[in-house]
């Protein structure tokens, strides 16, 4: 049986677009879904593009637990790619070990709340890493704080900005993110 995944996505969707492209044509798991809590985001024009179903809830809306449940009854996994809210509890509990976000450092450092995309990078820069990378994790009820399914790293020794570390980061999350997923999804099953 094929595995549907929903996409949960904040912005351009560059990870969604890798992971479409990943699953394209693919028999066992399939995008069938974007949410996206921002209207007029970067990601619709990619759901739009790939046609692939694309459905806006606010934050507001995320606090409409049947609502919310209803729009992804379907769904068996939910890939969070870029997604800035946090995840309610209900979704956690509905979603048991089948939520997986990919963070842009090597957490336990540089993770929790209001630590993503350029913050992240600023704060590696400014802390003069020698090394970073990306961690794919499952989510809990805390930020950042589920069970790692796998670490990649690089390394950042002299670079000149955060802008450079947030584009080898997006290099490695678009190399290993897709595959990842599949990896898990395909071992739970």
């Amino acid at each position: 049986m094929i595995k549907q995944i929903a996409i949960f996505a904040s912005g351009k969707g560059s990870n969604t677009q890798a992971i479409i492209n990943h699953f394209f044509n693919q028999k066992a798991i399939n995008v069938q879904l974007i949410i996206c809590n921002r209207k007029g985001a970067g990601v619709f024009d990619i759901a739009k593009q790939e046609n692939v179903k694309a459905i806006h809830i606010s934050k507001d809306d995320f606090n409409n637990e049947a609502k919310v449940l209803d729009v992804l009854q379907s769904v068996d996994y939910i890939i969070l790619a870029g997604f800035l809210l946090k995840i309610p509890s209900y979704l956690i509990d509905q979603f048991e070990n089948k939520i997986i976000n990919v963070h842009p450092a090597l957490l336990p450092n540089y993770g929790g709340k209001g630590m993503y995309g350029m913050h992240v990078h600023e704060a590696v820069f400014n802390a003069k890493e020698q090394e970073t990378g990306i961690t794919i994790h499952l989510v809990d009820a805390i930020y950042d704080n589920g069970a790692h399914i796998a670490q990649f790293t690089i390394n950042v020794e002299g670079v000149n900005s955060p802008e450079e570390i947030a584009q080898k980061i997006h290099q490695l999350e678009h190399q290993h993110f897709p595959k990842v997923i599949e990896d898990y999804i395909l071992k739970q099953n």
